[in-house]
């Protein structure tokens, strides 16, 4: 059975879906920072040292994919699909405990929304490369 090519899409098209996407998944990346940061220096009540370890162990992926987000790599958007998954998880179960519910509600949404921003960067992304080398 011969699988049917579809065509790609105008580089017209692509470009302002790609800028939009872009600033979306820029401003969940640094949003989701932020609460994290947030949370964890203000409201968690977590002790001295613990607080760092806690706060390092919950900032290094991001971290990681920071430069990759800031320069537009498509790969960092696409590996920021994976990694943001445990902290919507976080979230989820966060959200069932009343005392942290605005907390867990706040970190599914950010995460979610950085998961469908990067997902469609990186599909647009690859789109618009391959559209650019000539296909």
């Amino acid at each position: 059975m011969a699988r049917i090519v579809k065509p790609l899409p105008s580089l017209e098209w692509l470009q302002p879906r790609l800028n939009i996407s872009r600033v979306a998944s820029l401003l969940s990346f640094f949003s989701l920072t932020a609460l994290l940061l947030v949370w964890n220096l203000h409201y968690a009540n977590i002790p001295g040292k613990l607080l760092w370890v806690i706060l390092g162990l919950q900032l290094t992926p991001l971290l990681l994919l920071a430069p990759g987000l800031l320069l537009g790599n498509a790969r960092a958007h696409a590996w920021a699909c994976f990694v943001v998954n445990l902290y919507f998880i976080q979230g989820v179960l966060a959200a069932f405990d009343p005392s942290k519910a605005l907390y867990g509600w706040l970190l599914t949404l950010l995460s979610f929304s950085l998961f469908c921003a990067a997902l469609m960067y990186t599909r647009w992304r690859f789109q618009y490369e391959r559209k650019l080398a000539g296909e």
